[in-house]
């Protein structure tokens, strides 16, 4: 299986060029609710000071937003291949964006941090439904083969992290609220765009259980491969949950321009950079090179934390280096292990999904009850523990090095 997905990588990157873009209605139709889907992930960044400052609520309490989100998502991993081996790939799909669209408006019709905290944790059992399906929904009814797939599914998600920030900036201006009400109302085109365009999946062959996931993680390719995005994403989420605080004397719209720059380098890098590097140089060798210079940038941010300039710079020029991740370890789990690759995707996303829920929450307790530099380094560490778990185990990862 490793050989024959190695194959299909190698002619996906071969028929990039002319395959790329040239894709049926569904793909995009897909695409495009993946980036209102992701959107979801810095929209909040701008407004956390502001949610904080209205609801009289505490750091450590508003990065909850993020740790209910992401500790929902990593459990409901386990039930959204069950799920969509069930009721298909487009059923499941539009279950996620129902519960998007309505957990999106409720959060912003809250009056409370307890509310909000408890409408993203629903939002993120939407997005665990989307996640777990786009991708192999791409794959399904695409051209070009996994590695265009991926590529497609990387330009979605880093548009959605770059104009997040950007349109939680500019709604949250107006009201904290505002940012909640926009992607309820994105999430509903992008439902109807689903209904009507995305045709042609197959139907799936087979029934999974909440136990394939987990028994996938005994192929110690897709484990190691787990537990070094459970590492890499404790220092993105860090970067993520914990600069706007470190960053006082930006407006909402000046944090939302910051972000947009990180993602747009993110998603640049994600599309066109990623697969140059992993052809020329290996997948291997290309991450041990990434999460180092990922964990040179949060020990700086940690280093010179009180001087704004220095900090803005370090999140845009990170965002290069996590898009050019994020595309690499997507590609190389789709065939890390012998398994489908819903099942795969799930497994790896339950694991990496516990570092991004733990991350913010410890960030701003130690943020504000030790030191605001302290989240950056334990954020550096994470990324340098990560490193070190896969060159300890690069020879059970040969599999993935095409």
């Amino acid at each position: 299986m490793a050989q024959t997905e190695a194959a299909a990588q190698q002619h996906g990157h071969a028929s990039m060029g002319a395959d790329l873009w040239k894709q049926p209605m569904a793909v995009y139709a897909v695409a495009f609710a993946c980036i209102i889907a992701f959107m979801g992930l810095g929209l909040v960044d701008p407004i956390l000071p502001a949610i904080g400052k209205e609801l009289h609520a505490t750091p450590a309490q508003v990065e909850l937003l993020f740790t209910s989100y992401n500790a929902v998502m990593a459990v409901a991993m386990l039930v959204t291949g069950m799920l969509s081996s069930r009721i298909g790939a487009k059923g499941t799909l539009l279950t996620g964006l129902i519960l998007i669209i309505g957990f999106s408006f409720l959060a912003g019709h809250s009056s409370t941090i307890a509310q909000i905290v408890g409408f993203r944790a629903g939002w993120g059992l939407g997005n665990a439904c989307f996640v777990a399906t786009s991708l192999a929904a791409i794959v399904a009814v695409g051209r070009g083969g996994t590695a265009n797939a991926v590529i497609l599914y990387e330009a979605a998600l880093g548009l959605g992290i770059s104009v997040g920030p950007l349109l939680g900036g500019t709604l949250g201006s107006i009201s904290w609220r505002g940012p909640f009400y926009g992607v309820a109302g994105l999430m509903t085109i992008a439902f109807f765009a689903v209904v009507f365009l995305l045709r042609g999946v197959p139907k799936p062959t087979r029934r999974t259980s909440i136990a394939d996931p987990i028994k996938a993680l005994r192929y110690p390719s897709l484990l190691l491969m787990g537990i070094m995005a459970l590492l890499y994403n404790f220092g993105f989420f860090t970067l993520l949950a914990w600069t706007p605080y470190v960053l006082p004397k930006l407006s909402i719209h000046g944090l939302g321009y910051v972000f947009f720059g990180w993602g747009v380098l993110l998603a640049i890098c994600s599309v066109f950079v990623a697969p140059k590097l992993q052809q020329r140089f290996g997948t291997l060798r290309t991450l041990y090179a990434v999460l180092g210079c990922i964990a040179a940038i949060l020990l700086v941010m940690g280093l010179f934390t009180q001087y704004e300039l220095v900090v803005i710079v370090m999140v845009i020029v990170c965002g290069a280096f996590l898009g050019v991740n994020n595309t690499l370890v997507t590609t190389a789990v789709m065939g890390a292990a012998p398994v489908e690759r819903p099942v795969a995707s799930a497994a790896y996303s339950f694991v990496r999904f516990i570092g991004s829920a733990i991350a913010p929450w410890l960030a701003g307790k130690l943020g504000m009850g030790v030191s605001p530099h302290l989240p950056y380094f334990i954020g550096t560490a994470g990324v340098v523990i990560g490193l070190l778990v896969i060159v300890a185990g690069r020879r059970a990862l040969q599999n993935i090095e095409y």
